[in-house]
């Protein structure tokens, strides 16, 4: 029997080829398999039927860990005994199908590890050591097909060793296209900060040793530089956050093992699991109560995000030191994409570090570490990038156009939907500055070429000034397709909609911003959704923005416009003069603003938490996103629901004022705790019943939970909680970003159906 065989899926990288090389000869066949430019695997083989049969079986059944197969399609024929033996031919250019898309970066895996911890082998102490089964992927990927010299290992050639291995069926790095030793491979250095080279002959664990004395050390990896630092020393971080211009927001760890990183966070069963699977994210974990490490990792909050190391290089920086874990923050200048080239690091990172930790591999795709939390059992994503992108998130129907979405200003990715396969980029980023939006751009282009896609629609936000809104717009004229906008919050429900397959939800939709269909500010929606669009059922109350966005940066001016009216408001609001840039001065025009009733309003869930969160003194300004919210949360922790308001509808609209002039007259009755906590509590119990109570009236079976707000563990149980006690079913994100990083993908799922 002749059988023609293509496979596709993810399918190259992922040592499909010398799978299916032993495989087949295991099964007594001939013929041969190759890698085509569309990321499709090409199969041909010729033997008796029985053996044909087991061998597609074996193909579906024993494929490689890491191997995905969305489709195979089998043609049969007569021998042709065209054949002698079995064999990897080199790879096709051809291009016929989309879908297929190579692997994402994945952690180091055991095997090599143990390998580089192996005095006897020739590749111990070597940081880029891989395998078929481990290695970074995406990111060196520069065209398809899947081969060295469509990658960024193309500059390094095979020594006799590793050309042997490499030809070695029986070896795991038989066909391993990052296949490199300490001979013939990528090599490390270490760098002062003026590029002045410091001779060592470990210049890792050199690096490990500077890091634990307190030094900031840039090192390069495998999707663009960390910058590191101690994290038992306060020193070094102060000094990071005022060079990084970041006083608030928290760093990443990476810890040197699991069982450190018990000895300073609580780490569940399932968060365990999270730390270390292949794709090694950040988890967010919460503090010990006998935490050790500086608070000015994550000021103000109660969980820490930590990941494990995923490169030999992270595993040797450990080797020699007693710290616990190092500061492993993206290194960026302030809003501008991860740095990747080895000048620019220079250039852009010199006055902030101490020292390089560079390697003389190529970069060809940036790409951040992912972050993740649980509430729960359920996997809460805040980014999806390194471990993650490209792998498509499946749906259960198909589209009948190839859609592209953009996503909207912050926290960008990039979707594109085939059939029933939507491939979400890595994260980009805040796309505010020429850098980002040539970053999404590249994100675009490259998921285009890899996916073998011809875009027919471009989903964007409704937001007219959007960048991405101009991009798609420019798009649609390059490429001659039609742009569609989505109203931001029906992107994030449609979104929530596609990952769990359902044809109508009551979503509720809670963030900061979102342009409303009515040109107002929205962020705390409950929407009718199906597939035909959605339909605005009921909100959180309009409040004055006092200052339009400086009302964002500087909760108080939220808080002022909600309480204006309340006799002593203005007096308060002179004691706390000090934290507004301008003073007095400031006051006195808010207060003068207020009273013209001049200020642009928002219904944003987001802003009513930043004005508990201000008027309880827990953070009086936003300087990064969500910061005001996430200290609420934090302090809301170990406090209880003590007010117990009862949710007041000004017809479909939320009554927020009362919550906030109640948190008002209460403090000082209550702890800060409490009173964080009944704010939670108000809000989610006033969203969910409002959502159950339009459930019931449109007998719709699904109601849904998306935004950044969804981000917040109480708000989402307590939701979650009523939504089940009246016998609805509860959907929430579980592969993709409740917050803006999914937005993409919602647009994609809107536009297409």
């Amino acid at each position: 029997m002749h059988a023609e065989i293509k496979v596709s899926g993810i399918v190259q990288g992922v040592g499909f080829r010398p799978f299916v090389y032993r495989v087949a000869v295991e099964n007594g066949l001939v013929g041969y398999v190759r890698n085509r430019g569309d990321a499709v695997v090409e199969i041909v083989v010729e033997g008796k039927k029985k053996d044909v049969k087991r061998f597609l079986k074996n193909l579906k059944e024993k494929k490689p860990p890491l191997a995905r197969i969305y489709d195979m399609t089998t043609n049969y024929t007569e021998d042709k005994n065209k054949f002698k033996q079995f064999t990897i031919l080199k790879s096709s250019e051809n291009v016929e199908l989309s879908g297929s898309v190579i692997p994402q970066d994945v952690s180091i895996c055991d095997e090599c590890l143990s390998e580089l911890r192996d005095p006897k082998n020739k590749r111990y102490n070597y940081f880029f050591i891989t395998c078929t089964n481990c290695g970074p992927r995406y990111t060196i990927i520069e065209k398809l097909p899947y081969d060295r010299l469509n990658t960024t290992m193309q500059d390094f050639f095979m020594c006799d060793f590793c050309f042997k291995e490499y030809n070695d069926p029986s070896n795991r790095r038989f066909h391993a296209q990052t296949v490199a030793c300490p001979k013939c491979g990528p090599k490390v250095y270490l760098t002062t900060n003026n590029d002045e080279s410091i001779k060592h002959e470990d210049p890792i664990r050199e690096a490990g040793k500077l890091l634990e004395e307190g030094y900031i050390v840039a090192i390069k990896g495998n999707g663009g530089f960390h910058i590191a630092t101690s994290t038992t020393k306060s020193e070094p971080i102060a000094r990071l956050r005022k060079v990084k211009y970041r006083a608030q927001k928290p760093f990443a760890i990476m810890a040197r093992d699991i069982d450190t990183t018990k000895s300073f966070a609580e780490v569940n069963m399932k968060e365990a699991e999270l730390l270390t699977c292949y794709i090694k994210p950040i988890v967010l974990l919460k503090k010990r109560d006998d935490y050790y490490l500086s608070e000015l990792i994550s000021p103000g909050l109660h969980n820490i995000g930590v990941m494990l190391p995923y490169t030999g290089l992270h595993a040797m920086l450990f080797d020699k030191v007693r710290e616990p874990a190092f500061v492993m923050t993206s290194a960026n200048p302030p809003n501008e994409p991860i740095v990747t080239e080895n000048v620019e690091a220079m250039k852009k990172l010199g006055s902030v570090v101490d020292f390089f930790l560079f390697h003389n591999r190529t970069i060809a795709h940036r790409c951040d570490d992912s972050v993740v939390r649980l509430h729960g059992e359920d996997q809460s994503i805040i980014r999806r990038s390194r471990g993650y992108a490209p792998e498509p998130v499946h749906l259960k129907r198909l589209a009948d156009s190839y859609v592209l979405g953009v996503g909207a200003e912050f926290n960008v990715t990039s979707c594109v939907l085939l059939r029933n396969k939507a491939f979400i980029s890595q994260h980009a980023g805040d796309v505010d500055n020429l850098e980002t939006l040539g970053f999404l751009k590249s994100a675009i282009n490259h998921l285009i070429k890899l996916t073998n896609s011809k875009v027919e629609v471009i989903a964007c936000d409704l937001h007219p000034k959007f960048t991405t809104t101009r991009l798609a717009q420019n798009l649609g004229e390059k490429l001659e397709c039609s742009v569609v906008p989505v109203q931001h919050h029906h992107a994030h429900i449609a979104s929530l909609m596609g990952e769990h397959d359902v044809d109508e939800m009551i979503g509720i939709a809670c963030d900061g911003f979102g342009y409303g269909s009515d040109g107002n500010a929205w962020g705390g929606e409950i929407l009718y959704c199906n597939h035909d669009g959605f339909q605005r059922l009921g909100h959180l109350q309009e409040q004055p923005m006092v200052g339009g966005d400086l009302a964002t940066l500087y909760p108080l001016r939220v808080a002022a416009g909600i309480l204006y009216g309340e006799a002593d408001i203005e007096e308060w609001l002179l004691l706390n003069s000090d934290r507004f840039p301008h003073g007095r001065r400031e006051v006195e025009v808010i207060v003068k603003q207020l009273g013209k009733g001049s200020t642009p309003k928002t219904t944003s869930c987001g802003r009513v938490l930043d004005a508990v969160s201000a008027i309880l003194g827990i953070c009086y300004e936003r300087t990064y996103e969500g910061e005001p919210a996430m200290k609420l949360e934090s302090a809301a922790l170990k406090g209880k629901d003590v007010l117990k308001l009862t949710p007041e509808f000004r017809g479909n609209a939320i009554d927020t004022t009362l919550l906030v002039h109640e948190i008002f007259n209460q403090r000082g009755k209550h702890s800060v705790a409490d009173l964080a906590c009944s704010a939670q509590s108000y809000l989610a119990r006033s969203l969910a019943e409002l959502a159950v109570e339009e459930a019931e009236q449109l007998n719709v079976d699904f109601i849904g939970f998306s935004g950044g707000v969804a981000y917040n563990e109480y708000i989402t149980v307590t939701i979650r909680k009523i939504v089940e006690e009246n016998g609805f079913k509860f959907l929430v994100h579980n592969q993709v970003p409740p917050g803006d990083g999914g937005i993409s993908f919602g647009q994609v799922v809107a536009a297409a159906f």
